[in-house]
């Protein structure tokens, strides 16, 4: 049997795939401020013209991977979950693997950037809703209908987030490893009646 070509859909597909996993990559190694739609395409194997095709700028190249990023932290979260059937600390466990890699970090480089930069939030503010919208449904099915149907529910995952995104943030400099569990823990014991 001779082997299957590739459509022009499918190489398509896999370039723009490389491009995203190339920023992340860069977002990861260099920050913000070293990646460069150069670097990008140089670490991606592409021409300038492939890039400009699937991305007209450096905002929307760099909105896509974050939107790119996220998608795959939520689909890993949603596979362990399935996996290991409904826990709420199991999910917590995974929230903190998903919330604290690579990819994450690569999310919050372009947010910082984002404070200054209007074209970046301009293209990250689509994306950042769509993601919200996802991670409050992973969310809901970690946790079960009983969570969900509390009347605080927005707000429990919310200042899950938020306190996942600022445990990274302030991990940089924080001597103590320990921290984190404590602080995810107390939330666990506030929020869920878990306890740590």
């Amino acid at each position: 049997m001779p082997p299957t070509r590739r459509t022009q859909q499918q190489r398509r597909e896999e370039t723009r795939q490389r491009l995203l996993d190339a920023t992340i990559d860069c977002l990861v190694e260099y920050g913000f401020a070293g990646t460069t739609t150069h670097r990008v395409q140089e670490r991606a194997g592409v021409s300038r013209g492939a890039l400009l095709h699937h991305f007209a700028s450096k905002a929307a190249l760099l909105a896509a991977a974050t939107h790119h990023a996220a998608e795959l932290r939520l689909a890993h979260i949603r596979s362990e979950a399935n996996s290991d059937g409904r826990s709420p600390q199991k999910g917590l466990e995974l929230l903190r693997a998903a919330m604290s890699g690579p990819y994450f970090l690569a999310g919050l480089e372009l947010w910082l950037a984002a404070r200054t930069d209007p074209e970046l939030k301009s293209a990250l503010l689509p994306a950042e809703r769509e993601v919200g919208t996802a991670q409050r449904a992973v969310l809901a099915d970690i946790f079960g209908p009983e969570v969900t149907a509390r009347s605080d529910f927005a707000m429990l995952c919310e200042s899950l987030l938020v306190l996942h995104r600022g445990l990274a943030l302030t991990g940089v400099l924080r001597e103590n490893p320990s921290f984190d569990e404590e602080l995810l823990g107390l939330w666990a014991e506030r929020f869920l009646g878990a306890t740590p």
